[in-house]
């Protein structure tokens, strides 16, 4: 399986139009070769450079497993669980200092979460656990000027 993005290549920088200081919009996603058996993906982005510990600024769960592309600035369809900013919805990179990695996690699971929106990354990795069929990951690193 694998994710990439039209915007930014893996271990690079994310444009700023996709951070706090641009737009504060999802980068376009591509996503391939998703294993026949799945029946949901699961995408989560983190930040685990910051300095609180790892940051969530997306959570979309039970996606269906036809998504090839998740367009820019749009939520795939699926449901949008709780981030760090307590919001159900992208939010984008915006470290505090330095150079921080983004990693956009895609996960194949062979069920259906049963979880809401209030559920955090916390609920749907448990809630996935032992239901992982593939995973890819896209990172994309930003600094602040």
């Amino acid at each position: 399986m694998k994710i990439t993005s039209p915007a930014f290549k893996n271990d690079d920088f994310i444009p700023g139009k996709y951070t706090c200081d641009g737009d504060d919009v999802n980068p376009q996603l591509n996503i391939e070769d998703v294993p026949a058996e799945t029946e949901t993906l699961v995408l989560i982005m983190d930040d685990p450079d910051a300095p609180v510990g790892t940051w969530v600024h997306w959570v979309v769960f039970n996606i269906q497993t036809e998504t090839k592309i998740i367009d820019e600035d749009s939520a795939p369809d699926g449901i949008q669980g709780t981030n760090d900013f307590d919001t159900t919805s992208y939010g984008g990179p915006c470290p505090p200092s330095g150079i921080h990695r983004y990693f956009f996690k895609l996960y194949a699971i062979d069920t259906t979460l049963d979880l809401d929106e209030t559920a955090t990354k916390q609920d749907v990795e448990e809630s996935m656990k032992e239901h992982v069929l593939a995973e890819a990951t896209l990172m994309g690193k930003y600094s602040r000027k």
